[in-house]
C-alpha cells in the first residue's frame, strides 16, 4: 500500500533538507516504550533537517491504541505489534495508504548483570520457573502489551507457561519489565534485545527461538487526524539516515530506503 505514496513522498523528501516552512510546524508520536532511545535519536535528526518539532509519547502500544481511539493528538502511531495497529485500522483511526512494517526485533531472556546465570539454552521443556528459583520473572503484561503477549505464546509453545505463569511479575510496558532486572527486583524477565542492549545493568542469557512466537513486527501509519507534516516524518522514517540510527540500537529494519 505504501508503494502508492512513493512519488508523493519524492517530491516530499527532496524538502527534508529545507527548514519548515512555518517554526510551528510540529507533530506528535505515540510510540512502544521499547523504541525511546533509537526514536529519540530519529526524531532529533529529523528536525535537524525539517525544522519540524516531534513530541514523542511512550508508553504500551495497548495503551496508545486505546488513547488515540478516544481522541488523544497523535499524528504517528507507531506499535509494537499488528495486532493494535489492526486495532486502530480497524476504527478508521489511520490513514491506511500510509502504513508500513518499519521495524523487527528479537525476544531475550534477562538477568541482572552480575547475576552468575548465563548462556541459557532456550528450547522446548524449557523451565523457566525451575530456573528462577524462589524468584519471579519480569514480563510485560501478557493480556495486552505486545511484550507480553509474545512472551506467553513463546512459554506456551515451549511447554514452559503452566510452570511459569504463578511466578510472573507483569509490568505495565516492556520498559517497566527491564527495570525489575535492572534493580535486582526479579532474577529473570523476558524483553527485546535492543532493550537489554541500552541497559548496562542487565545481560543477555538467553534468546527465544524464532519459531516461538510470532514475528515481531513494528507498524507505523499517519493517523486519520494527522498533520500535513506526518507525511515527511513518514518518508524521513523510509530514509537511510533512520535505518543507520535503528540498527545501530539493533533493530532489524524492515522498510525499504527510499534515499
Amino acid at each position: 500500500m505504501f508503494a502508492r505514496l512513493l512519488p508523493a513522498f519524492a517530491v516530499v523528501f527532496a524538502l527534508l533538507a529545507v527548514p519548515a516552512a512555518h517554526a510551528e510546524d510540529k507533530i506528535i508520536v505515540y510510540a512502544a516504550a521499547s523504541l525511546k532511545n533509537a526514536l529519540d535519536d530519529a526524531n532529533a535528526a529529523f528536525t535537524k533537517a525539517t525544522g519540524v518539532k516531534v513530541t514523542a509519547s511512550y508508553e504500551a502500544s495497548s495503551a496508545l491504541a486505546k488513547q488515540i481511539e478516544v481522541g488523544a493528538p497523535a499524528d504517528i502511531f507507531i506499535s509494537a505489534d499488528l495486532r493494535w495497529m489492526d486495532y486502530v485500522a480497524g476504527k478508521n483511526l489511520i490513514k491506511p495508504d500510509t502504513r508500513f512494517n518499519l521495524l523487527g526485533n528479537k525476544l531475550v531472556l534477562i538477568a541482572p548483570k552480575d547475576a552468575k546465570l548465563d548462556r541459557v539454552e532456550i528450547a522446548p521443556g524449557f523451565d523457566l520457573a525451575k530456573l528462577a528459583g524462589d524468584g519471579r520473572i519480569a514480563v510485560a503484561d501478557v493480556k495486552a502489551v505486545p511484550a507480553g503477549l509474545y512472551a506467553k505464546a513463546a512459554l506456551e509453545k515451549l511447554g514452559a507457561w503452566a510452570a511459569a505463569e504463578p511466578k510472573l511479575a507483569q509490568a505495565e510496558n516492556v520498559r517497566a519489565t527491564l527495570a525489575f532486572v535492572a534493580r535486582g527486583e526479579t532474577p529473570l524477565g523476558i524483553v527485546y534485545a535492543t532493550d537489554a542492549k541500552i541497559e548496562p545493568k542487565v545481560k543477555i542469557i538467553g534468546v527465544f527461538p524464532d519459531n516461538s512466537y510470532p514475528t515481531v513486527t513494528y507498524p507505523v501509519a499517519a493517523t486519520a487526524t494527522s498533520q500535513p507534516a506526518a507525511l515527511r516524518y513518514l518518508q524521513f522514517l523510509h530514509s537511510g539516515a533512520a535505518k543507520d540510527i535503528f540498527e545501530k540500537y539493533g533493530f532489524s529494519y524492515l522498510a525499504q530506503p527510499v534515499s
